[in-house]
C-alpha cells in the first residue's frame, strides 16, 4: 500500500457555466496535479461533487480521469453511501479496470451504531475487488467512527486504511498506536497533515493539493523545516476553503489560478460569493 502514502488529491469536477463537465479543464488540473508531484489521484470524491453527478457522469469522469492519468500515478475512486446494499450493488456494476482502491465515506444521516458501520464495511470489503479505505468525517456524517471501530475494520484483508478527518488528534492517536503495521492512517484535513504524520500518518488525502501539489508534495515528502514552513504558509488560505462549503473553495481558487474555466459548482452548493472571491484573490496573490 506504499501506493497512497504521501499525497493523494481529492479531484474537482470542473463545469462550464452552463453546468455541463469540463473535460478540457479536468485534463489540465490531472496534468498540472501529477506535474506538481502528487502521489495519487482520487476521484468522485466529496471534493468532486459526486453526488450531484449522474450515474453516466460519473462513469464519463472516471474514464476520462484513467485516460488523462495514462497510468501515472495511481487512481482511488470514491464509492460510498447510506444505503449498504446499493452501494455492494454499485461496486458490483463498476468496471475497475485502472482503478487500485476505493474510498467509501461512513454512512451518513442514518447515524449506525458502531456494529452497523462495522457491517456495512465488512460487506463492502467482501463486494469490492480492490482494497477499501474507510473514511472517517463526522462534521458530513453526524456519527463518528470510534477508534475501536477503525481498529477492529483494520484487521479485514481487504481494508487497508483510514481518511481521518475528525480533527480529534486524541482519536488518530489510539488508532496510530496499534493499529497493523500495514494499514495507513491518512489525513483528511489539509492543515492537520503534518501532525498526523509527527503521530504515525502516512499522508494526506488532500483539497488544497488541487492548487498547490508542490507544496503538498514538500509537505509528506520534506524535510522536517521545510513540511513546517509550508503548512504554516497555507494556514490564511485554508481557513478560506471551507467558509462556503466545499468545493466552493478551492474551485474558486483553481478559477484565478488559471486552471479551471468557471468556479460552477452544482446546486445545492452556490459558486462563491463576490466577499469570499475577493478574499481568496487577494490570499492567491499574497
Amino acid at each position: 500500500m506504499n501506493a497512497f502514502k504521501g499525497t493523494g488529491v481529492a479531484l474537482v469536477t470542473p463545469f462550464h457555466d452552463d453546468q455541463s463537465i469540463d473535460f478540457a479543464s479536468l485534463k489540465k488540473l490531472i496534468d498540472h496535479v501529477i506535474s506538481g508531484g502528487v502521489d495519487y489521484l482520487v476521484v468522485l470524491g466529496t471534493t468532486g461533487e459526486a453526488t450531484t453527478l449522474t450515474s453516466s457522469e460519473k462513469k464519463q469522469v472516471l474514464k476520462a480521469c484513467l485516460e488523462y492519468n495514462a497510468g501515472r500515478v495511481p487512481v482511488m475512486l470514491g464509492i460510498g453511501g447510506n444505503n449498504t446494499h446499493s452501494v455492494v450493488n454499485e461496486i458490483k456494476n463498476t468496471d475497475f479496470y485502472g482503478v487500485a482502491a476505493i474510498l467509501s465515506v461512513s454512512p451518513y444521516y442514518n447515524k449506525p451504531s458502531q456494529e452497523g458501520i462495522i457491517a456495512h464495511y465488512s460487506a463492502i470489503a467482501e463486494a469490492s475487488p480492490v482494497p477499501v479505505v474507510l473514511y472517517n468525517i463526522p462534521g458530513r456524517t453526524m456519527s463518528n467512527m470510534t477508534a475501536a471501530t477503525t481498529l477492529k475494520l483494520s484487521h479485514h484483508p481487504n481494508i487497508v486504511a483510514m481518511k481521518e478527518a475528525s480533527g480529534n488528534l486524541e482519536q488518530c492517536m489510539q488508532i496510530a498506536s496499534v493499529m497493523p503495521k500495514d494499514f495507513l492512517l491518512l489525513s483528511g484535513d489539509d492543515i492537520l497533515t503534518k501532525a498526523l504524520m509527527g503521530i504515525g500518518g502516512s499522508g494526506v488525502i488532500s483539497v488544497m493539493a488541487n492548487a498547490f501539489p508542490e507544496k503538498f508534495r514538500i509537505l509528506t515528502h520534506g524535510k522536517e523545516e521545510d513540511s513546517l514552513a509550508v503548512t504554516f504558509s497555507l494556514l490564511e488560505m485554508n481557513s478560506l476553503m471551507y467558509v462556503e462549503g466545499n468545493p466552493v473553495g478551492v474551485k474558486n481558487l483553481l478559477f484565478h489560478m488559471g486552471i479551471i474555466e468557471s468556479d460552477q459548482v452544482r446546486l445545492p452548493m452556490l459558486r462563491a460569493s463576490l466577499d469570499l472571491n475577493n478574499k481568496i484573490k487577494a490570499a492567491f496573490q499574497n
